[in-house]
């Protein structure tokens, strides 16, 4: 006889038959309050290291681009860094890192499904600009001449990644999540994401710019020396 029993998981489709499923042990607010807790106290540290470690004063702006990357060197190698390596084993793990990604999956089922785009795009994720965003830091503080150029790559690195993201899930009607939901859907799923077009998008321009004026003052002092000659 047939039933309309609810399904025994919280994601989209609906009709996804997951049997290895275990629910999370650990509340949602714990698991939230844990990531910006951290991430918070990464912001915290980076920003006094900022202050003291710097080579030459670094304005506010600067501090705070390096407190992105920062956080961003967290999120990529340990966060990500654990879904790229135990995304198969996502669904019936209660380790905490697997439960976060479990409560993330409500508004995107696609990171307990071996979704192959998100394998290969966390993966390069983690272990590309998770690595370079700390480098990044470091190059600031040290004021090494290639900072802008590295801060460049990983900008639009992360800016194509998220594009990809948003687009492929577009492309399939939205499905793996509740549309309009306001924490799974427009939380989690649109806000989160969301910073990694917005910031990266102030960095490339910020990168333009130093770029550009450095070349500028290239060209001109070739010109001055060419002048010179004649």
């Amino acid at each position: 006889m047939a039933t309309n029993a609810s399904p025994l998981h919280p994601y989209w489709p609906r009709h996804l038959k997951l049997n290895n499923f275990v629910p999370n042990d650990c509340p949602t607010w714990h698991l939230l309050a844990g990531l910006f807790s951290i991430s918070g106290v990464l912001v915290g540290t980076t920003w006094l290291l900022s202050g003291h470690a710097a080579i030459i004063p670094l304005g506010t702006w600067r501090r705070l681009s390096l407190c992105w990357f920062a956080v961003c060197g967290f999120i990529h190698m340990v966060i990500e860094g654990w879904f790229s390596l135990y995304h198969k084993d996502l669904l019936g793990d209660q380790a905490i890192l697997s439960q976060l990604w479990k409560e993330y999956a409500k508004g995107d089922s696609r990171y307990i499904l071996n979704d192959t785009f998100m394998i290969c795009m966390e993966s390069l994720t983690a272990f590309m600009w998770g690595p370079l965003s700390i480098w990044a830091v470091v190059t600031f503080l040290r004021q090494q001449p290639f900072r802008f150029i590295l801060q460049l790559v990983i900008s639009v690195g992360q800016m194509y990644g998220d594009l990809l993201y948003f687009l492929t899930e577009y492309r399939d009607g939205f499905q793996h999540g509740e549309l309009g939901h306001p924490l799974y859907f427009w939380f989690y799923f649109v806000f989160l994401n969301a910073l990694w077009l917005v910031i990266p998008g102030i960095l490339v321009f910020d990168s333009v710019k130093q770029l550009t004026h450095a070349q500028s003052q290239l060209d001109a002092k070739a010109t001055k020396a060419k002048s010179k000659q004649n």
